[in-house]
């Protein structure tokens, strides 16, 4: 499902959706509210940096949720990464704990599995973390899609868990659904999250960011 980049939907205790044109999306418990789309078009990365080019990533909100729409690479093989500067930092290595596994089928129904993924997990790394597990595919139709989670990144007093998960097609003809989480393992606030993959560009694609009340 791709998420509406403008107009308000409401959700009542049914279930039922109604559009609007309030510039957010609400949901059961606050508001989801629009707040930048990067698109990408050979770009080494996607970067959003808390009041650069109209990106909101402080205390206005709790939740920040990125939204990853037919991410294609321009390399076989490579995987899509992320990173977080804390306020005034540089470099992307904030210190990283996280967890990541996988589920995988192939189109002639071999391999087909469900397991951890020691290989791309961090403790206490600094490096870009993995968003999949498997190798992405280069071929025309292939694409990655998923979401991010980050919880209250502006906070000075706890780490900043995340959530995320994608669904690739891999190099080598099969679907590959990834999940991690972990925590930035820093009491300062983070305002930069950059986005590449660790071979060769985002060809295409886009990246959304909203708010959550």
């Amino acid at each position: 499902m791709t998420l509406p980049t403008s107009g308000l939907i409401t959700v009542n205790d049914r279930g039922a959706r109604a559009a609007t044109t309030f510039g957010s999306v609400a949901a059961v418990g606050g508001n989801m509210v629009f707040i930048k789309k990067l698109t990408a078009s050979s770009s080494a990365n996607l970067t959003f940096h808390n009041g650069v080019s109209s990106v909101v990533l402080d205390s206005t909100y709790k939740e920040y949720l990125f939204t990853f729409n037919n991410i294609h690479v321009s390399n076989d093989g490579a995987s899509f990464y992320f990173q977080a500067n804390a306020v005034g930092g540089s470099g992307f290595n904030e210190t990283v704990t996280n967890t990541i596994f996988e589920a995988y089928h192939a189109e002639d129904d071999n391999p087909a599995a469900l397991g951890y993924n020691a290989t791309r997990d961090a403790a206490q790394g600094t490096s870009f973390l993995h968003l999949n597990c498997g190798s992405l595919d280069a071929d025309n139709d292939s694409c990655l899609a998923g979401t991010l989670r980050i919880f209250n990144p502006s906070s000075t007093t706890f780490v900043k868990h995340f959530i995320g998960e994608t669904n690739n097609k891999l190099d080598g003809s099969e679907t590959d659904h990834s999940f991690t989480a972990g925590y930035f393992n820093t009491t300062s606030a983070i305002d930069e999250v950059q986005f590449k993959m660790n071979s060769g560009n985002i060809d295409a694609g886009d990246i959304c960011l909203y708010g959550i009340l």
